[in-house]
């Protein structure tokens, strides 16, 4: 039965009032069951030998590389835990160029020779699988015809259970990569970012006397959305088809008196909220804060920081949760960064920082002379690394619907810029000028006890929402990337610029320290000529301003307003040396990334074969967009 607008307004009006909130009865404590999904330390310790476990714990935590030769007692050990636990699938879950998941079920069924049905599951159903390649984007590197691609498991981030409405399946978090070799998803180069961070990052450490075996980089995902409830949602095509609204009048009132900000959680969306919280912590994503949003209806989930690759698994999860669970609670989960006009949109704050295998954060601040230089190499490194590739940062995080939200509402603009906070530019520019007086900060400092090094504050800096990337006390927040993006490619590209830059200023320390200069007198006169080097990066003030887009240019920082031009950022030669260099891609794979990332950018907005995989200039974008074609893509 078809409805006018009117009418069809009532009925969602009708709908929505008698609407209660879903409950589930959950009264455990958090601790009673938190990881019960999973394949955890505490199960694998019960369930493996210990020569079996210390060897796969080497692998999942040091990066050492899988020994084959326990992976049939792992499997077993995998399968009894998962029967146990009522699965009666098993599939290798990973994260194709898509920006999503994908999954190919099997059963632990088979029939032996008598004919008796039997449940198997062997260390190379385990450790590796063969899903059809060609149907996923590639950007050319995987022809029609060539079908195949392999996944192969990730042992650094846990095996976990997903329950269904009628099941349950053994879920092995892998990489995806092709025939030849080639990276098809967004977690293998992550992974070699890691790799490549840690390498350099250990250099470093090594000049200040320290022999971590490893340095992994940390993450903590803001994950910001929408809800409205699905009678609302299914009256409008446009929310329906693009996930944002492209016609229609404002309401009656926005966000103008923010006072959805921080308010009191609504019956029914605490319930959603208690719901998600309860499927994630059973898959043990450390989900630790929920609140409302400054826009209404708009809402906020945050966890406890992780290793990068575990935090994007589990972002991945959190987002499919969201969506899973809004169903049941007769919500839609809008995850697009600017569903509606004039009022903020949705971002994903990667809270990013490093941290030594014994748990050191790198940019901590310390208490000691030597701590404190080893935090200011670190800090200009970081600096350095996001200097010089700014624009392949605006590249990570390219997409459309980021287009529409960046640069207003409490999103930073398109300029990456970094934001220090007070207290760490006085450090930095009375290091820079030589004058160290002036740099001594009311509360809460740590005295580096050196002459020629001001005193550091620890925490005494505020928040500038209007910086794409601000350090927030001991660690980075890069608040440009987008709320419906994995974290796994700004990542990586943020380790690999990292890496890079502390591998450089390594090589300047170790080649002045040959000639027979003191290390600290060393290392300050290298933080000092970085300082100036870095200095047009940092920008304190108001990023929305007009005159910072006139200064940025000054300053000779790119201004990459839109995902076309700034996902030509990576076919630049500074971008092949970097991701060559770094492993992180090979050139043939970047070339197809950037072949990927404009198919799917246009793909999200209604795809077109003949557009599919092809260089779309600007001008052909907006042509496409216009048509509004709808033809589906070239297979």
């Amino acid at each position: 039965m078809s409805m006018t607008g009117n009418q069809g307004r009532l009925w969602a009006i009708g709908e929505v009032v008698n609407r209660t909130p879903r409950t589930i009865g959950n009264g455990s404590r958090v601790s009673d069951y938190f990881g019960c999904n999973t394949f955890n330390q505490k199960v694998m310790s019960e369930k493996l030998p210990k020569d079996v476990y210390r060897s796969l714990q080497k692998t999942m935590h040091s990066g050492h590389k899988l020994d084959l030769g326990i992976a049939p007692i792992v499997a077993h050990a995998v399968k009894e835990w998962a029967l146990e636990k009522g699965a009666t699938h098993y599939c290798h879950w990973f994260q194709p160029n898509t920006g999503g998941t994908a999954e190919k079920h099997d059963t632990f069924l088979t029939i032996d020779s008598d004919g008796a049905p039997i449940e198997r599951f062997s260390a190379s159903q385990l450790v590796q699988s063969e899903p059809d390649a060609s149907s996923f984007p590639s950007g050319g590197m995987r022809a029609t015809f060539e079908a195949r691609g392999y996944t192969a498991w990730d042992p650094s981030s846990p095996i976990f259970i997903m329950d269904g409405p009628n099941g349950k399946t053994l879920c092995i978090p892998s990489v995806f990569i092709s025939y030849h070799g080639q990276a098809l998803d967004k977690k293998t180069p992550l992974l070699r970012s890691v790799q490549y961070l840690s390498t350099q990052a250990v250099r470093v450490l090594r000049l200040f006397g320290k022999a971590t075996d490893h340095v992994e980089a940390t993450l903590g995902p803001e994950q910001e959305y929408f809800l409205i409830d699905e009678a609302f949602y299914s009256l409008r095509p446009d929310l329906v088809a693009a996930g944002r609204t492209l016609i229609g009048a404002k309401p009656p009132k926005g966000q103008e008196l923010e006072d959805q900000y921080f308010g009191s959680i609504k019956a029914r969306i605490l319930a959603f909220m208690q719901e998600v919280e309860h499927e994630l912590f059973k898959l043990g994503v450390p989900v630790k804060t929920r609140h409302n949003e400054v826009a209404p209806c708009q809402f906020e989930s945050a966890p406890v920081f992780e290793l990068v690759s575990v935090a994007t698994d589990h972002n991945q999860l959190t987002m499919e949760m969201l969506r899973r669970v809004a169903k049941r609670h007769n919500l839609a989960f809008l995850v697009h960064e600017k569903p509606f006009a004039g009022i903020n949109g949705s971002g994903k704050h990667n809270n990013w920082s490093m941290a030594t295998s014994e748990g050191e954060n790198l940019l901590e601040p310390g208490s000691t002379p030597s701590e404190n230089l080893q935090f200011l190499v670190i800090l200009m490194a970081t600096l350095k690394g996001v200097y010089k590739y700014s624009g392949l940062l605006r590249a990570a995080i390219a997409l459309s619907g980021n287009d529409h939200r960046l640069g207003a509402n409490e999103a930073p603009p398109a300029i990456i810029s970094v934001f220090l906070g007070e207290a760490l530019t006085k450090v930095l520019d009375a290091i820079e000028s030589g004058n160290l007086q002036g740099a001594n900060t009311e509360k809460q400092v740590i005295n580096l006890k050196i002459s020629k090094l001001p005193e550091v504050a620890k925490d005494n800096t505020d928040r500038n929402r209007t910086s794409p990337f601000a350090f927030t006390g001991n660690k980075f927040e890069f608040r440009a990337v987008a709320s419906s993006s994995s974290p796994a490619t700004p990542m990586a590209t943020l380790n690999a610029a990292v890496g890079e830059s502390l591998g450089e200023i390594a090589d300047a320390i170790e080649a002045r320290m040959k000639k027979g200069a003191a290390f600290d007198k060393v290392v300050m006169d290298v933080v000092r000529e970085w300082i100036k080097e870095t200095k047009a990066i940092r920008f304190e003030g108001n990023n929305y301003s007009d005159e910072w887009v006139v200064e940025a240019a000054k300053r000779g920082l790119p201004n990459l307003r839109k995902t076309p031009e700034a996902l030509a950022q990576l076919k630049t030669g500074a971008a092949k040396k970097l991701f060559k260099k770094s492993g992180v891609h090979t050139n043939e794979e970047l070339e197809a990334r950037y072949r990927a990332e404009q198919g799917f950018d246009i793909r999200a907005g209604g795809p077109d074969s003949k557009y599919y995989g092809s260089d779309l200039r600007p001008q052909q974008c907006l042509e496409f967009v216009r048509s509004g074609c709808r033809k589906g893509r070239n297979r």
